[in-house]
């Protein structure tokens, strides 16, 4: 009995021994982006150069003409939740597979309804959503580890951005927001009681993606008559006479600002309010 449990207590300590745990090689990042009225979800795993080749005719890492799954380990995917567009085509809302083939002179990026590639050999063209010619451009330092990241995030367009070595890529992504939230503007304007905040948000969406600074203005001079203390908003009425041409009135509306921004205590509004005057 006795050499029994020995033997248990043996197996026991060897199994405890053997669980050693270690940092992933490729660790996996995920990253999520507000975007437009949405989010764009990306998840792919980040390998090391640690020495080796790559983007080269028969290289270990990524060779070219070849598909690569741009990343290790598990498929890269993306996903969005709203609506968007890449090179020319509309993607709906769902998650996609990301993979590349790198080229000497162009890069092919693919976005494709199989979200499970992780080899070459298991891709299937007829798969395809999208694909896009990319020229790879050189960076500045080289970057060891797999990189990718969004940039340039604007109303109604990004780019996601791939770094690997002395190469990257930008992958242009739009999405149309503008004539859903012109309809939530116009809804919410024809109600009957509007807020000042709705106002503001309203002058917002004219100014700043709509570019209609006669609306812009109508907008958050109403705003103000029902919330006279938002310094906020003072200066947004500044910037949007500024570009109608009306420099006395911004000025007017900037000093404005500055004034309750003072009594309020709030010196950032302040600061914008006189850089603005400046630069008029």
């Amino acid at each position: 009995m006795k050499k029994i449990f020995l033997l248990i207590a043996i197996a026991t300590a060897s199994t405890s021994m053997a669980q050693i745990k270690m940092p992933a090689p490729s660790p996996t990042q995920t990253i999520t982006q507000e975007f437009g009225l949405g989010k764009i979800e990306l998840s792919y795993s980040r390998p090391s150069i640690k020495g080796r080749e790559l983007f080269k005719d028969g290289s270990e890492l990524a060779p070219l003409n070849n598909v690569w799954r741009t990343g290790a380990n598990s498929a890269t995917t993306l996903k969005f939740t709203d609506e968007v567009m890449i090179g020319g085509t509309t993607l709906k809302s769902g998650k996609y597979g990301l993979l590349t083939i790198p080229g000497k002179k162009e890069w092919i990026v693919i976005i494709s309804k199989d979200t499970t590639v992780n080899q070459a050999s298991s891709y299937k063209i007829e798969n395809d959503v999208v694909r896009v010619t990319i020229e790879p451009v050189k960076l500045k330092e080289n970057v060891e580890m797999f990189t990718m990241q969004f940039a340039n995030i604007k109303f109604e367009s990004c780019e996601l951005q791939l770094m690997w070595g002395n190469l990257g890529i930008n992958l242009p992504i739009a999405t149309n927001v503008k004539d859903r939230i012109r309809m939530q503007a116009e809804q919410a304007l024809a109600a009957d009681k509007v807020t000042a905040n709705t106002y503001y948000a309203a002058a917002n969406f004219y100014f700043e993606l709509d570019k209609d600074l006669n609306k812009a203005l109508s907008s958050i001079s109403k705003a103000l008559e029902a919330s006279p203390t938002s310094f906020w908003m003072y200066l947004l009425k500044a910037k949007i006479e500024r570009d109608l041409g009306d420099k006395v009135a911004a000025k007017a509306s900037a000093e404005k600002c500055i004034s309750v921004a003072t009594e309020q205590k709030n010196t950032d509004y302040v600061r914008m309010a006189k850089e603005l005057i400046k630069k008029l």
